[in-house]
């Protein structure tokens, strides 16, 4: 079966297509959700959250890029949703806690929560610094350090799933090792 075919019979909603697309891409969604929030219950949630939006708008799919593209495009943006709620609830509790209507609540060791079986770093905690100086870059350089080091990615594959151009991946991608440079260099002068 072609891609197109498979895309014609998931657009129709066959269950038996439904079940190849999840069976193909269910590892590959779970991995580049776990590269974006190393939670595993909070990947599973995401990587589930994924396929239903692909089910629900498998009908909108118009070709332009490849099915796979597509998928982690989708993927990419339910971890930055995820990410983001995650982020405000995170200020909301901290406005709380000026204000002082409730208990402060600590979130800063989520991203400590590390079980992404892409990075095989002996050190745990010098994985949870890792993360964290990633998830304070800049969103558009984070998603593509992610993309390329974390979920193996080419620049080419990041551009499609970005919409982004080939130069502008590698540029933001310069940006972000600059960066990351930076906040660890820091982070390590301040430890040591």
């Amino acid at each position: 079966m072609t891609e197109t075919e498979f895309i014609k019979e998931l657009q129709l909603k066959s269950t038996a297509a439904y079940s190849k697309l999840v069976d193909d891409f269910q590892q590959k969604v779970f991995g580049t959700c776990m590269s974006f929030v190393p939670n595993v219950e909070d990947a599973e949630d995401i990587a589930q959250d994924v396929f239903v939006e692909v089910f629900n708008s498998i009908s909108k799919f118009k070709g332009e890029s490849k099915l796979s593209t597509w998928i982690y495009r989708i993927t990419t943006n339910k971890c930055l949703e995820f990410i983001r709620k995650k982020n405000t609830k995170k200020r909301f509790a901290f406005m709380q806690s000026i204000t002082g209507n409730a208990i402060p609540i600590d979130k800063t060791n989520y991203f400590t929560e590390i079980n992404h079986p892409g990075i095989l770093l002996e050190n745990k905690e010098l994985n949870a610094t890792l993360f964290k100086a990633i998830s304070s870059l800049p969103e558009s350089q984070g998603v593509i350090f992610t993309l390329h080091k974390v979920d193996g990615k080419s620049y080419q594959e990041i551009a499609e799933i970005t919409n982004r151009t080939l130069s502008s991946v590698e540029s933001v991608m310069f940006r972000a090792k600059k960066n990351l440079q930076k906040l660890l260099e820091d982070y390590y002068k301040n430890e040591y």
